[in-house]
């Protein structure tokens, strides 16, 4: 059973909700930056993370599960949240550049259901960011919290199942260092500097990046000069700074993350995630 939409808004009304979503939401504006021309979508309970790309993206949809409920947003402005069935969204294919998951897949019953239908709105060459608990932070314990619900996941767990649903990780990251009690939310950002040279494996949030490949395909036939071959597409096609804005970004100013070894580009990056 999902948490209710109103004990998430309420402690991320709190200093501690709002000293984690500071933390997380770094993360994310250091890869996607303000977002300018791209479509997104925010799924689970998202919208905290992605004020700053609310701003500047041509198109923002908050999507959030009909277990946990739907909250208007943006404050004061025209609405774009809706209420759906987080594994079968009444939204057209290949329509979003970016997704971001935020508290989604840690109390849904299918993640690689909830991955798939992800994998289907996402575009070509578009890139997913997976915000989870992690199983060996103290978050993951803390009932007060809403990561302290659900099911948490390690890396290599959630790497997994990103692969199961043909997606490809990219890179990775942690954050949320500090502990999650009240008096700790005056020294975050402090907790964050240190916990990740010191103490990276207890981090209360695993971030992980995806990108959707696309395949082209020379078809077999008697006028075929050559086996059909596979070609990964790492940009789309055409002149589009948006789509290809992220190629040489990092998420972790911290060098905290890692570049996944498998990584579809040949220059890793010196401070976390492509």
């Amino acid at each position: 059973m999902r948490q209710s939409v109103l004990d998430l808004r309420e402690f991320y009304a709190t200093p501690l909700g709002a000293a984690a979503r500071a933390m997380v939401s770094r993360k994310v504006a250091e890869v996607w930056g303000d977002g300018v021309g791209l479509d997104v979508l925010a799924l689970g309970y998202a919208t905290p993370f992605i004020t700053g790309v609310n701003e500047r993206a041509r198109r923002v949809v908050a999507a959030m599960p009909a277990g946990q409920g739907v909250e208007a947003w943006p404050a004061g402005g025209r609405n774009r949240a809706c209420l759906v069935d987080d594994a079968a969204m009444p939204l057209p294919n290949a329509l979003f550049d970016r997704v971001l998951l935020v508290h989604a897949l840690e109390e849904c019953d299918n993640p690689a259901a909830v991955l798939r239908e992800v994998c289907r709105v996402l575009a070509p060459s578009g890139r997913v960011i997976l915000a989870v608990t992690a199983r060996h932070g103290l978050w993951a314990n803390a009932e007060g919290s809403p990561f302290g619900h659900g099911r948490p996941f390690s890396r290599r767990q959630l790497e997994d199942l990103v692969r199961e649903v043909d997606l490809t990780p990219v890179g990775w990251t942690r954050a949320l260092y500090a502990p999650p009690v009240r008096w700790a939310a005056r020294w975050a950002e402090g907790f964050e500097q240190v916990g990740s040279v010191l103490w990276p494996p207890f981090a209360g949030v695993i971030l992980m990046e995806a990108v959707k490949q696309t395949f082209a395909v020379r078809p077999r036939g008697k006028g075929a000069r050559a086996p059909a071959r596979a070609r990964r597409v790492l940009a789309p096609v055409g002149g589009n700074p948006a789509r290809q804005g992220l190629e040489g970004r990092g998420l972790d100013g911290l060098g905290s993350a890692r570049v996944m070894k498998d990584a579809p580009y040949s220059k890793p990056l010196s401070d976390g995630f492509v």
